[in-house]
């Protein structure tokens, strides 16, 4: 299976114990073509309650019915790349305001695409 970007997915917590996982939302942030098709993996941002204590550049999830989010929720910036086998099930995505936001965040966190120097 592809999943798109922008696309709200459950996984595994934690990937390295099988027996001691609790499922939990993550947002698929790659995209699907030329990445997670070919790769069958997604590079993804873990989703936590929104009453876990701030984490820079977290965003916060509005839209919760689009998302597939049964409490408030935010995206925090604690990146990972998981094989799609391990992917348990799509709950949503995010709406398209959320994702303008979470995208702006994402550039505060990466920098914008060839707007930073590299330090050669």
């Amino acid at each position: 299976m592809t999943y798109n970007r922008f696309d709200i997915v459950k996984v595994p917590f934690p990937f390295t114990d099988p027996y001691a996982t609790k499922n939990r939302p993550a947002l698929i942030i790659s995209v699907a073509e030329p990445f997670n098709a070919r790769s069958e993996h997604s590079v993804m941002a873990m989703i936590t309650s929104i009453k876990q204590a701030d984490w820079p550049l977290d965003t916060v999830i509005t839209d919760l019915d689009s998302a597939g989010l049964p409490v408030a929720s935010k995206i925090r910036l604690k990146l990972f790349t998981l094989d799609h086998r391990l992917i348990r099930g799509t709950l949503g995505q995010l709406s398209a305001e959320d994702q303008a936001i979470f995208a702006a965040q994402l550039d505060l966190l990466l920098g914008k695409a060839g707007t930073e120097k590299s330090a050669v």
